[in-house]
């Protein structure tokens, strides 16, 4: 395990960048994505996208990843956009098995526009570097060690 590249993605965390961000920026270069477009194409996932709690960021940056890895690249390549697939439904199987969910609200538990804004910066604080930190193992060795 590159635990660098994890170290990296936390960091840009705490930096003030989203978990999407945070994830996708730990590999981008890698993938043939410069980081300030990856930084700006990830931007919006952060929160569950846009803060709506849905799909949690450093998941929604992973799957990010694995398009640029295997990802549809022309209208007649279905096997690359099949595989593509596969490989972000096990991607999400991991993550549940050490997390549960996929779901922000679920794993922040609260939902972030109604809550105390203080308060939530600091769950925030201790809870999404340990998904961020996930995310960056997974991606690890799915894309990068053939698991």
């Amino acid at each position: 395990m590159n635990q660098s590249k994890a170290n990296d993605a936390v960091a840009c965390f705490n930096e003030g960048f989203n978990c999407a961000q945070s994830v996708v920026s730990a590999y981008c270069e890698e993938l043939g994505m410069d980081k300030k477009t990856a930084l700006k194409a990830s931007c919006g996932f952060g929160g569950g996208m846009g803060r709506l709690q849905e799909t949690c960021g450093a998941v929604s940056g992973a799957i990010m990843l694995i398009g640029l890895k295997y990802g549809k690249l022309t209208k007649e390549d279905e096997a690359a956009k099949e595989k593509t697939y596969a490989k972000v439904r096990e991607f999400s199987a991991l993550f549940k098995e050490r997390n549960k969910t996929t779901c922000c609200r679920e794993l922040l538990g609260f939902d972030l526009l109604t809550c105390d804004h203080n308060a939530a910066k600091e769950q925030i604080k201790k809870i999404c570097p340990k998904m961020i930190q996930d995310a960056v193992e997974i991606i690890e060795k799915m894309l990068f060690q053939g698991a």
